[in-house]
């Protein structure tokens, strides 16, 4: 809804973030699975699960706290990337940065089981199946 003033309304929320967040970490699970079967040998494969997971949990950290963190000193006035153009000062672009990196973190946060879960699926697959690689 538009009104006057050229900030979108409403406002967001940290639930609706965060929701969104975790849809995108629930979608990121399955193609992390597909892409891994990309990398043929069993050794690389199992490296970049790993990689991802690890990963993963650094960007829990970084985003969700620093997200948080933005979003508490921003607390009136989050905006969405699309209010980009409303930003105005140097202290503008953490009221758009607060929501980019909770959702971040978030997705991540969900990503970084499912990242485990299959690099601890792929080292105790038998050798010679689909899952094991060359």
């Amino acid at each position: 809804m538009r009104t006057e003033d050229p900030i979108i309304q409403p406002l967001l929320r940290i639930r609706d973030v965060a929701a969104r967040g975790a849809l995108y970490g629930l979608a990121a699970v399955p193609l992390l699975g597909v892409a891994s079967l990309f990398v043929g040998d069993h050794n690389d494969r199992r490296t970049f699960l790993g990689v991802v997971g690890l990963l993963a949990a650094f960007l829990v950290g970084v985003g969700i706290l620093l997200g948080l963190f933005f979003w508490w000193a921003c607390r009136p006035d989050i905006r969405r990337c699309r209010d980009w153009h409303t930003v105005t000062g140097q202290g503008g672009p953490i009221t758009v940065a607060a929501p980019v990196l909770l959702r971040v973190g978030v997705s991540a946060l969900v990503l970084l089981p499912g990242a485990f879960g299959l690099h601890f699926l792929v080292e105790g697959a038998e050798y010679g199946s689909w899952l094991y690689g060359r």
